[in-house]
């Protein structure tokens, strides 16, 4: 197995989305990125967001391409068009053939009718309408409170350095929704502190 990460450009994502008909966002450190509106830091891959009941959106955006699930978390193995995915899958990788590095790592979330469900704690909700904002090129990117959320389950330097870049950027009500989940899902973390 071919282990390379080259990943897309933001630009080059959005291409590939345009004809994409359910809500998608840029997520991960360049979630972030996009939120702060600078580059901070190197990333050793680019991530998208799409709500699970929208997981075969993938494969109509990426046709040709290849998809491995990550089931277990840990193992790839190949996704078949038209399978769905499980609730126990939340990665897909991709990449345009075989012998190419891999490009986009999709991660799928959870969704109640109009509401973004957490899979960390299904009792942090969001609307979806209000789960990301849209960059001046016009690139949709996860909210960065609800980014943030994300990687305070297991924080790394990267995402230390991620919650130091958006702080200066969150506004009250941002901070807020941030503190709320973070303690409804951890108890005492780390950032409420600092919130």
């Amino acid at each position: 197995m071919n282990w390379e990460w080259e990943p897309a450009s933001l630009s080059e994502v959005a291409g590939l989305f345009s004809r994409v008909r359910v809500p998608w966002w840029i997520a991960g450190g360049y979630a972030i990125e996009l939120a702060v509106g600078r580059a901070f830091r190197e990333h050793a891959d680019v991530d998208v967001l799409l709500l699970r009941r929208d997981q075969r959106a993938i494969q109509e955006a990426l046709p040709s391409w290849e998809w491995w699930a990550a089931d277990p978390p840990g193992t790839l193995r190949p996704w078949a068009r038209g399978e769905v995915l499980g609730d126990h899958i939340d990665d897909v990788w991709c990449r345009p053939s075989a012998s190419a590095p891999w490009r986009i790592q999709l991660m799928l979330d959870n969704a109640d009718g109009g509401a973004w469900v957490s899979r960390r704690n299904p009792a942090v909700r969001r609307e979806i309408a209000s789960l990301g904002r849209i960059s001046a090129e016009g690139v949709p990117y996860l909210a960065p409170e609800v980014q943030l959320f994300a990687k305070a389950h297991a924080t790394r330097p990267k995402d230390e350095e991620d919650f130091e870049a958006a702080l200066p950027v969150l506004d009250a009500a941002q901070r807020r929704w941030l503190a709320e989940a973070l303690e409804a899902t951890y108890g005492p973390h780390p950032w409420l502190g600092r919130l």
